[in-house]
């Protein structure tokens, strides 16, 4: 699940067990945001042992590795042996364990019993097993088995031996551009894969991004996944924000029904832009006004934070991030065929610099500039006030204006034919 609804989730069951009280769950989450390094912020459970307001063992017991949720479930999975426990979350427990049958490692993903209760989760853990097995694309996580023991419900999935793009971005890492554009390429045709086969993951983030010991990266958790054809889950979800505040597309954000593979695309161009710049493209002090970003503010460029990305790059970022979804790629495949010629030194196809159209009809009144550091940017400086005994611009700043409309023109027909 998505980190915001984890929180939100975590923050009212614990709550209503009545460990800690609404308003400590609000200071919790003020101090969360407030201390908050880009997208990486630490999970609330944690936040709330730091004030003292939750104990480790309480939250061991939650987590279900305690005898509050019946015990480690290591010998009463059939056919696997736990060997130790390698991630956990507010939702599940992530074991490292042995296929007895196969004799290979795999990851089990456990449902604790406490949520066991609740047949929205159950249903939920079961559609992301669904979902995964339904792929089999070398950049995707993959689906082994799903099934249910002794009051447990797991997933047993790819063990993947590295880290995440989370783990590295948590650590201070800025991508270069190069191999930002190797990632975001393997997620890319995991995407394809994946929307050619009518599913949308809906939660595309670092985090979900797991990079192997030989830099191949895997997409995971599609716990959020959904057929673009399920109408009846589309309109059960009508009105309501799937996705991760700092990576949720504008459509998302809606609760839009007609959410499509675009949705995926602007989340993938959120995660670009935090890779090659070290920073998320939109911050606030709380997620509801994080998303409210996303529908309204304006995006700072990439190429602004980050002097050395190509130009190229920052114009594809830039059209993935797109808020009105129709001036983004039209699908996975055209980024794919972006990405390569990026990362052959050549200019996008799809992706071209917008170029104001005022421009060519002040090309005679010497208002447009294009400014040094941005050759592909437009500026505009008001027009020239002639000497009250002139009557006429000089002829000098005609001359300059004209330069520089027609080193924009040349630019953009350069682009269009690259």
């Amino acid at each position: 699940m998505a980190d915001g609804l984890e929180d939100s989730q975590f923050g009212r069951f614990v709550v209503e067990r009545q460990l800690v009280t609404p308003e400590e769950v609000r200071v919790a989450t003020e101090q969360q945001q407030r201390f908050a390094s880009g997208a990486t912020p630490r999970p609330l459970s944690e936040i709330l042992i730091d004030l003292g307001f939750l104990t480790r063992t309480q939250l061991q017991r939650l987590q279900g590795t305690s005898e509050d949720s019946g015990g480690r479930p290591a010998q009463q999975l059939p056919g696997y042996q736990l060997l130790n426990k390698c991630g956990a979350g507010a939702m599940a427990v992530v074991y490292r364990a042995r296929q007895l049958s196969l004799d290979r490692i795999v990851a089990v993903k456990v449902l604790p019993k406490r949520l066991s209760r609740n047949a929205e989760f159950v249903e939920r853990f079961y559609q992301e097993g669904r979902a995964a097995a339904k792929l089999n694309h070398n950049n995707i996580v993959q689906a082994i088995d799903v099934g249910e023991a002794n009051g447990f419900h797991y997933f047993v999935m790819e063990f993947v031996e590295g880290c995440t793009v989370y783990d590295e971005l948590a650590d201070g890492k800025v991508y270069s551009e190069a191999e930002a554009i190797e990632l975001i390429s393997q997620i890319t045709r995991a995407l394809l894969h994946s929307h050619e086969r009518g599913f949308i993951h809906r939660d595309v983030k670092p985090k979900n991004i797991m990079l192997t010991r030989d830099r191949v990266a895997k997409l995971a958790d599609m716990g959020l996944a959904r057929e673009t054809t399920d109408l009846q889950a589309a309109m059960a979800e009508a009105g309501r924000a799937y996705g991760t505040p700092y990576y949720i597309s504008p459509e998302q954000v809606r609760g839009e029904v007609d959410i499509d593979h675009r949705a995926d695309l602007y989340s993938l161009g959120a995660t670009f832009y935090h890779m090659v710049t070290g920073r998320v493209p939109f911050e606030a002090a709380t997620p509801a006004a994080v998303m409210h970003k996303h529908l309204k503010e304006p995006l700072t460029p990439p190429d602004h934070l980050n002097t050395s990305l190509t130009s190229g790059c920052g114009t594809m970022i830039e059209m993935l991030l797109a808020k009105d979804r129709e001036q983004r790629y039209a699908a996975a495949r055209e980024l794919l065929v972006d990405l390569q010629l990026l990362a052959a030194n050549e200019p996008p196809k799809y992706a071209q610099p917008v170029v104001d159209e005022d421009v060519f009809e002040t090309l005679s009144t010497g208002e447009a500039v294009v400014t040094e550091d941005e050759p592909s940017r437009v500026g505009r400086i008001p027009a020239h006030t002639p000497d009250a005994d002139s009557g006429s611009l000089p002829t000098l700043t005609i001359i300059l204006g004209v330069l520089a409309g027609l080193s924009l023109l040349v630019n953009a027909i350069q682009w269009a034919t690259g």
